[in-house]
């Protein structure tokens, strides 16, 4: 009998370990992301199922005291989707408000850091139109360095996939803005 007892705790101390070092992770991902704050440019292409090119900018900024990052993606000067990057416990999710009108809902399955990997999977959608309406199901970050990541939707439609790659820069500050907290 103790032998099982001494197995039991063994056991929920190892679960316990794992949990942290998820919430470690997730955690040291969240506070990678919050650096992305601020403008940027790039371009994005769709390959798949769907097809086209062309530029596209990023506004990334943190709201609910930091709790919540936002990515506003926007195309010809008009905002067509919006992200919006948390922590749920042990857990990084992502919920995006597609350009398709719905909002998948995503977390990270997997974070390598050391790689500059974050890969998010399908959770749930909300406002699917239907079983084949197209929406996201998948995203994965890249976060090169500091003045670069690309973003890569996973898209379905009618079952068949699409990727959109983003690439995006960081817009570099004017050096007026740079002494005087302008952002």
């Amino acid at each position: 009998m103790n032998r099982r007892c001494v197995f039991a705790v063994l056991c929920c101390l190892s679960l316990a370990r794992v949990s942290q070092a998820a919430e470690d992770s997730a955690a040291n991902a969240f506070s990678q992301l919050k650096s992305l704050v601020g403008d940027w440019n790039g371009t994005y292409e769709w390959t798949g199922a769907r097809t086209g090119a062309g530029p596209i900018s990023a506004i990334y900024r943190l709201t609910g005291s930091g709790s919540a990052l936002v990515e506003d993606l926007i195309m010809e000067g008009t905002p067509v989707m919006m992200s919006v990057y948390h922590l749920d416990g042990a857990n990084l999710r992502i919920t995006h408000f597609c350009g398709a009108q719905n909002q998948p809902r995503l977390k990270a399955e997997r974070i390598h850091l050391a790689h500059g990997t974050i890969d998010f999977g399908f959770v749930d959608v909300t406002n699917l139109r239907s079983p084949d309406a197209g929406h996201v199901h998948g995203l994965e970050m890249r976060l090169i360095d500091s003045n670069h990541i690309t973003v890569t939707f996973l898209f379905q439609s009618g079952g068949k996939e699409s990727r959109e790659r983003i690439v995006l820069k960081r817009v570099e500050r004017k050096s007026s803005e740079k002494g005087n907290g302008g952002t």
